[in-house]
C-alpha cells in the first residue's frame, strides 16, 4: 500500500465515538429491516438494503432534521379544521411489507 502513497489507519475496537454516525445507521438499518427479513443471497440482500437506503433518505422522518426527511424539506402543516377532519393518509408497502411509507393523499 505505501507503494502506491496510500496510508494505513486503524480504528479503536469497540470505541463508539471514533465513527458514531456510521454505527447509528447501522444500528437503525439492523432493528427496521434486517431483524425481520430473511435474506436468501447478496443481490437479495443488496436490493433490500437499497430499498432501506431510499426509505431512509427520501421518506423517514429525522428527530435531528425537525422531522423533516435527508432529501425533502418539511411540509407545511395544516392548520385548518376543515381539513384535518377529511385528512386521508395512504400507507404503501415496501419489501413485501415489511417497511411502509405513510403519506397524505392530494
Amino acid at each position: 500500500m505505501s507503494d502506491a502513497g496510500l496510508k494505513l489507519v486503524t480504528t479503536g475496537i469497540r470505541i463508539p465515538r471514533m465513527d458514531s454516525l456510521m454505527d447509528r445507521w447501522i444500528q437503525t438499518c439492523r432493528t427496521e429491516l434486517l431483524d425481520w427479513t430473511l435474506t436468501w443471497n447478496q443481490s437479495n440482500l443488496l436490493h433490500a438494503l437499497h430499498e432501506y437506503e431510499s426509505i431512509y433518505n427520501e421518506h423517514r422522518p429525522h428527530r435531528a432534521l425537525e422531522q423533516a426527511t435527508p432529501c425533502h424539506a418539511l411540509p407545511t402543516s395544516i392548520t385548518q379544521r376543515a381539513r384535518l377532519t377529511h385528512l386521508e393518509v395512504r400507507r404503501r408497502d415496501r419489501l413485501g411489507g415489511t417497511l411502509h411509507e405513510y403519506q397524505r393523499a392530494a
